[in-house]
């Protein structure tokens, strides 16, 4: 039996088959980029090293026929879930997010549509008009938290609290709109301490899924000079999985896990490299816990996990 909860089997689950999530770049921008927040954006950030499309301007329809044709070839996928992936995609008015997104109605293949953005870029307009789409397809909203200290968001030059988070997150379940966190473990000035408290207050939230991203070196952003002036530290592998395993151990059992270690380009990775090995990092996860015979959940606290299912 998993000992965690696999976004996978969420999927299977509901649509009793795979599910392939197409990663896509509508064009949008950030607010952290354009000058309204900063143009510096956020010290780790290049979209270029994990968004395939990013950079590119080639035609949603085209991103989504390419890779409807990849996955269909090469898995034999019937379904797929549109992923809003690069930059932050709420980032526009109303009439243009329905302008990008709308352009799914012309797949019948797509079952899904998953919108990565900040906490910052939304508002009740947005989320009512975007909860119009539960009607016909699994809708989420993925944001960018990183972390909940305040010290460290402000250190990594994210320019949002974890109090818009928060705020952002209230609101999106008000209109039933599934919630995915996303995290990076390794943070600069993110002790042990810190990244478990992180997980203490994930855990009491009704969110539905969560995103792991290892701290990792990539070209052209801030981070790469710090990482050459040796100011900051990188987790081992044995680290990472370790940290994973105690995250995991306290967050609830129904909490999907979108993803366990984050994968960059090589063309932009500097550090660490073996991050990119994503089969063994699962793997090794997946040892971890058997040895230590623990499941997602097992030393969560929080009101959601008095009920723990194995």
């Amino acid at each position: 039996m998993e000992r965690f909860y696999t976004f996978n089997r969420y999927l299977r689950g509901i649509f009793g088959e795979r599910v392939q999530r197409i990663s896509l770049d509508a064009g949008f921008d950030c607010p952290n980029l354009d000058g309204t927040l900063d143009e510096n954006g956020c010290i780790y950030c290049n979209n270029k090293a994990f968004a395939r499309y990013c950079g590119y301007k080639k035609p949603l329809e085209e991103q989504i026929s390419e890779s409807i044709k990849f996955y269909s070839k090469k898995l034999g996928v019937k379904k797929y879930i549109a992923y809003f992936q690069s930059f932050s995609n709420t980032y526009a008015e109303v009439y243009q997010l329905r302008q990008r997104y709308e352009v799914i109605r012309k797949f019948p293949q797509i079952v899904g549509l998953s919108i990565s953005t900040r906490p910052d870029c939304v508002d009740e307009d947005k989320l009512k008009f975007i909860s119009g789409y539960n009607k016909d397809y699994l809708v989420w909203i993925e944001y960018g938290l990183q972390t909940t200290n305040n010290y460290i968001l402000e250190k990594i030059n994210r320019c949002h609290t974890y109090e818009d988070f928060l705020k952002a997150y209230l609101l999106t379940r008000k209109y039933k709109i599934n919630v995915g966190v996303h995290l990076i473990l390794g943070l600069p000035s993110a002790t042990y301490k810190v990244m478990m408290e992180d997980a203490r207050r994930i855990s009491e939230l009704d969110i539905q899924g969560l995103k792991f991203h290892l701290l990792h070196v990539l070209v052209g952003s801030k981070l790469e000079e710090l990482y050459k002036q040796k100011e900051v530290e990188l987790m081992s592998l044995k680290e990472y999985v370790r940290l994973v395993c105690d995250f995991l151990e306290r967050i609830p059992p129904k909490v999907a896990i979108l993803r366990l270690v984050s994968t960059a380009s090589r063309d932009y990775l500097l550090a660490p490299f073996w991050m990119n090995d994503k089969v063994k990092v699962i793997e090794e996860i997946k040892k971890e816990l058997h040895k230590r015979n623990s499941y997602q959940g097992d030393f969560c606290e929080s009101i959601s996990c008095e009920n723990k299912k194995r």
